[in-house]
């Protein structure tokens, strides 16, 4: 199951108005305060969704709380929570086949187990109207990037492969959290977490993946 933890800002975006009604899939009375006291579940994926606006579009900022990695989705449709969950899936799935393809992990994903198993995950989700201080000090600074870049752009990323390129950029991206003594990759977090959780690799296979990931990463930066 999806949790799409929502700011104000993202709580806003996803509601509108009917006949001087609010309509919003966003529940104000999460299961917890705090997301780290919801019962635990490897089932449950817990996202932040933050909303802000550039060049007059909007853009959706989601990060996974547990890896920090981070997803953009500029030009969303306001109030079309279906939409976006499908979008998320897709793009979710797809940055990390790309992950895989580019760093030569293909071997340790099972194209039977994983599609089944992502697709069960993204079937049901929630919207709650929470929040997450670490996780949006990320956002903001990722926010501040894109808003950078657009600048320079002069638009917003054109179809999902720039999109997708640009996730990739922000996830390849070292980060510290509370808690965590050393700094990591969002990116490296959250394939070691796709390769557990659905690829089914247990932990000495994902230690070989990871360190067939980092030998390409390495071929890569030297290349560039």
């Amino acid at each position: 199951m999806l949790i799409f933890n929502c700011t104000e800002a993202a709580s806003k975006f996803f509601s509108r108005i009917h006949k001087g009604k609010k309509i919003s899939p966003v529940d104000n009375k999460p299961p917890s305060p705090a997301i780290e006291d919801d019962e635990a579940s490897r089932s449950v994926e817990q996202w932040l969704v933050h909303a802000i606006t550039v060049q007059r579009k909007h853009v959706l900022f989601v990060i996974h709380v547990k890896t920090r990695y981070c997803m953009v989705f500029a030009d969303a449709k306001k109030a079309d929570a279906e939409g976006f969950v499908a979008w998320f899936a897709d793009r979710w799935r797809e940055g990390l086949i790309r992950d895989a393809i580019n760093h030569g992990l293909m071997d340790w994903v099972d194209a039977g187990i994983m599609p089944e198993r992502m697709d069960q995950s993204c079937r049901e989700y929630r919207f709650y109207r929470r929040s997450h201080r670490s996780a949006q000090k990320h956002i903001d600074e990722i926010a501040w990037y894109f808003q950078g870049s657009a600048a320079e752009w002069g638009c917003l990323p054109q179809g999902e492969r720039a999109a997708i390129g640009f996730d990739a950029a922000m996830n390849d991206t070292p980060r510290s959290s509370k808690g965590q003594k050393d700094t990591y990759w969002p990116n490296v977090e959250m394939v070691a977490h796709w390769l557990r959780d659905y690829c089914a690799v247990n932990e000495a296979g994902i230690k070989r993946a990871l360190e067939r990931r980092l030998a390409a990463w390495r071929e890569i930066e030297a290349f560039h």
